[in-house]
């Protein structure tokens, strides 16, 4: 078991010379630790007037939870289903705020995220039970909430307990561990467009919070034959490592040692699915999918020996008639400057070479489908139900609706 007190301390005073801080209190990985979790809680003095948030599923996962909280006085709010987190679910905790103390969420992303951000909010105590290994969002200071059906990541805040009980992860659904190992394998992406944008504009970038992220996602790699299984230590090990790229993003206070362009990419698809009135896959079926699209055209991209380079040549009317409704958010983002206008061609070029190492520093699209296909992950677009021309207008946009530089964006300044 990884020592994360230990793992958090040692980020302290990094040469980086940025903060590397974490506010997580406590940990526990372990099993059966559903019926202890009052006990935990009050062991990290936690107020005892409580706000459990959770869904018919993950509150019958959790089975035992309740007589666990004997002595706290506790509120219920629980969802009928809840696979998309909005802005109004973040102002519906928050209207507990006037007779509760702290927030007890239960479950995983789509359940947290907005608690998260609301306790942020209301500078309430948090704590995280998990259900499911199916995102790594559980220790972030960021959360993706739908505001008006766009997806913005918005500040949030890191739980003060994190919680999982390796028998109830271990017999979380196969779609929902496969998700999980989908999300993480997105963080190669990831850690290419942070390099190059550190490369390309000076961003800035840590080598250790990227290595911890890397660390995290190679140990999952080895294990995607055991992503599915029903066991307890596979389970755990899953589990820690999806902490470790949360407790990444917690260092940065950004999501960029978590996700790139391929999150972008599967967030476009979200989007633009609200707005017809569909319901998105899990996030990190799709997620998956964009990570396999990224990695085989950025490997299909250093195969040029050389680039002939220009300033971003973009026909801003094709790009707000495509994003329709959303348009307004769009244009917000990238006027009155877009994120290419300070890049010098010529260093783009320049670059070039070392722009292709860091491809080629990542497991190859070869090596990340046949992981994937082991966790039993879904990996065409036909199997998370997108068609080829829905799947291609998203690969031209999607770039857009984010202000943060990937080498997706900046193939646009490459003949």
């Amino acid at each position: 078991m990884i020592d994360f007190k230990e793992l958090i301390t040692s980020y302290q005073n990094c040469p980086c010379g940025m903060e590397h801080r974490c506010d997580i209190k406590d940990i526990r990985i372990g099993s059966g630790l559903v019926t202890q979790v009052g006990q935990i809680l009050r062991e990290n003095d936690f107020p005892q007037k409580l706000l459990l948030v959770a869904d018919r599923n993950t509150i019958k996962a959790a089975e035992g939870i309740m007589e666990s909280l004997q002595g706290f006085e506790v509120e219920q709010y629980i969802y009928e289903k809840l696979r998309v987190a909005t802005m109004d679910d973040v102002r519906l905790v928050e209207g507990y705020f006037d007779r509760v103390d702290a927030v007890l969420a239960v479950g995983t992303g789509s359940i947290h995220d907005p608690c998260r951000m609301a306790c942020a909010n209301g500078k309430k105590p948090l704590a995280l039970f998990a259900t499911a290994p199916s995102m790594d969002g559980f220790a972030s200071y960021n959360a993706p909430i739908v505001d008006g059906n766009f997806k913005i990541t918005y500040e949030a805040k890191c739980p003060e307990v994190i919680i999982a009980d390796t028998k109830i992860l271990a017999a979380a659904p196969t779609e929902l561990k496969s998700a999980g190992f989908g999300d993480m394998i997105s963080k190669y992406i990831a850690l290419i467009d942070w390099q190059v944008s550190h490369l390309i504009t000076g961003e800035h970038y840590c080598s250790r919070v990227a290595a911890l992220t890397r660390t995290a996602t190679d140990r999952l790699m080895e294990m995607a034959d055991k992503v599915t299984l029903c066991d307890e230590e596979a389970a755990g090990a899953v589990f820690e490592s999806l902490l470790m790229t949360g407790i990444a993003m917690a260092f940065t206070r950004t999501s960029r040692p978590g996700s790139g362009t391929e999150h972008i990419m599967a967030h476009y698809w979200e989007c633009l699915e609200l707005l017809e009135g569909k319901i998105p896959n899990y996030h990190g079926e799709d997620v998956g999918v964009t990570t396999l699209i990224m990695l085989k055209y950025y490997n299909e991209l250093i195969q040029k020996e050389s680039v002939r380079t220009h300033k971003e040549h973009t026909d801003w009317d094709e790009v707000y008639a495509v994003y329709g409704a959303l348009a307004g958010d769009v244009r917000k983002l990238n006027t009155p400057d877009t994120i290419t206008d300070p890049i010098d061609p010529e260093q783009l070029a320049q670059a070039w070479d070392e722009i292709v190492r860091i491809v080629r520093s990542v497991p190859s699209y070869e090596e990340c489908l046949a992981a994937m296909k082991k966790a039993g992950c879904k990996t065409t677009i036909e199997e998370v139900g997108k068609s080829r021309a829905f799947v291609a207008e998203s690969f031209l946009y999607h770039p857009y609706m984010r202000r943060r530089l990937s080498l997706r964006r900046v193939a646009n300044m490459i003949d």
